[in-house]
């Protein structure tokens, strides 16, 4: 890659609730698909700061950082995935933006492949952050 080519980033939020369950929203844009809260960084943005922005924006509600649990590298997208562990309120109220319809939780066997495989890693944390290709 040259210094010139340009890729995605993003950063991306696992958020359970008292089930374990976890926080997924769907897209109303694209193939309309269920993903962690979370997108893409801005230009002079940190991953940290963009999780922060992304969910604000997207839930309605500020986010606690635990920790970065992983990065991922999906080849279909040319683009990299920050996975952090983060926390809301109990009694927070979601406020879904105009990206997204609607918002659940679900059990991790309900997740698709890859989706349950970063929130796996992150659940599961030993303090060594993941690197993986997809």
């Amino acid at each position: 890659m040259a210094f010139s080519d340009t890729y995605r980033l993003s950063s991306h939020a696992v958020i359970t609730n008292n089930q374990g369950q976890v926080l997924l929203l769907k897209a109303d844009y694209g193939q309309k698909s269920w993903g962690l809260p979370g997108g893409a960084l801005d230009k002079g943005e940190t991953i940290h700061q963009a999780l922060l922005r992304e969910c604000q924006e997207e839930l309605n509600c500020d986010v606690d950082i635990a920790y970065l649990s992983g990065v991922y590298y999906h080849t279909a997208f040319n683009s990299h995935a920050f996975i952090f562990r983060a926390h809301i309120a109990e009694d927070a109220e979601i406020m879904l933006s105009n990206e997204h319809t609607e918002y659940g939780y679900f059990d991790i066997d309900e997740l698709s492949k890859v989706q349950k495989e970063r929130v796996l890693d992150c659940l599961n944390f030993t303090n060594d952050v993941v690197s993986k290709v997809f």
